[in-house]
């Protein structure tokens, strides 16, 4: 017998039929039921932005948020992202600039900056908190993860 009904999202450009629980979080499914481990499952509160993917090309926090939520919709995670120039840029430039300590946060802060510079223009720093501020890092990154995002910016990476 199946966990529930079957839940259908398009994840990193492929389409995937997935028996679980339509309420079980996407972080859940992505980890567990597709192997996708890059998006992490900080705080489970949606307030440190370890579980961030981008769907439809926005940044969302997928830890509490239903899996059946996301049907029909376009979901990327941090392992998709090297397959778009711009993500596979900013991943240069999070490497490039050191901007990983502990890596907990790493790829959340990834798809929050692939967003930002797939938003258009080169972000200011004050755009760039704006951009980071609902992701944590305890480990102190912040000054190379500012480095990556200039880099990733600039086409350095």
């Amino acid at each position: 017998m199946g966990k529930g009904s079957a839940v259908k999202l398009k994840i990193n450009g492929r389409e995937h039929e997935i028996d679980a629980d339509p309420d079980t979080p996407l972080a859940y499914v992505l980890r567990e039921d597709l192997g996708l481990k890059g998006t992490k499952i900080g705080c489970g509160l949606e307030q440190c932005g370890a579980c961030a993917v981008l769907v439809d090309g926005r940044v969302e926090l997928s830890c509490t948020s239903p899996a059946a939520s996301f049907e029909g919709r376009e979901i990327v995670t941090v392992e998709g992202l090297a397959d778009t120039d711009t993500g596979a840029r900013v991943q240069r430039a999070f490497v490039a600039a050191g901007a990983a300590q502990c890596g907990y946060c790493t790829s959340g802060l990834v798809v929050a900056v692939t967003a930002l510079l797939d938003g258009g223009g080169k972000p200011d720093r004050a755009r760039t908190a704006a951009a980071l501020t609902p992701h944590l890092c305890r480990c102190g990154s912040h000054p190379r993860v500012f480095a990556a995002v200039e880099m990733a910016a600039e086409g350095e990476a």
